[in-house]
């Protein structure tokens, strides 16, 4: 058994205009939040406890997951009043957990399709301080990259560069001992990645990459998150339950459609993302666009790559 530790108190800057209204944990994919797509993978892999550290419009989060238990697992929230870095937002929520079970962090803005628990098991057999989720990237100069020795123990934690030692990189998920955290000041702005990894390795801790070759994308962009949800949604479309589709409608693209929506008659839909509570006019054309829940499209318009809410309507960038 484990606990876990979500890290969803992002800003999403990159994902503007998305994340005008909503924190980007919670933009959908595939019908569903970002954060909900985690939360089930933390339950497959045997987390009974997650804290979901929340800082930006945390007010969000409780009440669409609660106390977790519609998903079979406790869920506690720590809020941020000011953003605290990876490391900071992990050492203040911790402060929510207690005994000697490993900790897994999730970053907030990445789908993984990789073995948690199998990640789990590795950290435990090697009696990690700390086991890093790797994948290998064709071009890692985008990336730090993360090498590893023979029995898989990171030897160093490398930046940006144009000749890679290495093309496995850190992929997001974490599994810690509880003695990892009581390392990380508390109340400070810290980075895992640039300072509390690079330390363990240099004072020779034991830190190691678990290297499996799963679907895996950072969803930190418009054109990520569009992507992620076709990938999980497949050719055609997906809609929720109490959605109602005129017979006339047609819907390809790999366009997911959120609950209880309304698609008139003769609407066309490729590639969007729509929200919950929506409404889609009679003879409408919708391409390439994200409508935020509770927003209408009138009947005969033409959208193409456009964000749409309730109170806005913006260009966005795929």
């Amino acid at each position: 058994m484990a606990v876990g530790i979500l890290l969803v108190g992002g800003m999403g800057t990159r994902l503007q205009p998305l994340t005008n209204e909503s924190p980007k944990p919670m933009l959908p994919v595939a019908g569903i939040p970002v954060t909900e797509h985690q939360i089930l993978a933390a339950k497959k892999a045997g987390i009974h406890t997650l804290v979901l550290a929340t800082s930006y419009l945390s007010e969000v989060f409780t009440p669409y997951f609660g106390d977790g238990s519609q998903w079979g697992i406790k869920i506690l929230y720590a809020v941020e009043k000011e953003p605290l870095g990876t490391g900071g937002a992990i050492s203040n929520a911790a402060q929510m957990l207690d005994g000697d079970e490993p900790i897994v962090i999730f970053n907030g803005d990445v789908l993984s399709r990789h073995s948690i628990a199998q990640q789990i098991a590795f950290h435990k057999e090697k009696g990690a301080d700390a086991t890093l989720h790797l994948i290998e990237v064709e071009d890692a100069r985008a990336f730090g990259c993360v090498p590893t020795d023979s029995d898989g123990r990171v030897t160093a934690f490398l930046e940006k560069m144009d000749n890679p030692v290495t093309n496995s990189i850190n992929a997001g998920c974490y599994v810690f001992s509880p003695s990892v955290i009581d390392r990380i000041p508390r109340g400070k702005v810290v980075s895992i990645e640039r300072e509390t990894f690079p330390a363990l390795v240099e004072s020779g801790r034991p830190v190691y990459g678990y290297k499996e070759q799963a679907y895996w994308l950072d969803v930190g962009t418009p054109a990520a998150l569009f992507k992620g949800s076709r990938d999980l949604v497949g050719a055609a479309f997906k809609a929720m339950p109490g959605t109602v589709i005129a017979d006339t409608a047609v819907i390809t693209g790999g366009t997911s459609i959120g609950n209880n929506c309304s698609i008139g008659e003769g609407a066309i839909i490729d590639d969007c993302i729509i929200g919950d509570n929506c409404t889609i006019g009679s003879g409408s054309q919708l391409s390439h666009s994200f409508i935020a829940h509770g927003a209408t499209v009138e009947p005969g318009a033409i959208k193409s790559a456009i964000y749409l809410s309730k109170t806005s309507e913006l260009p966005i960038s795929l």
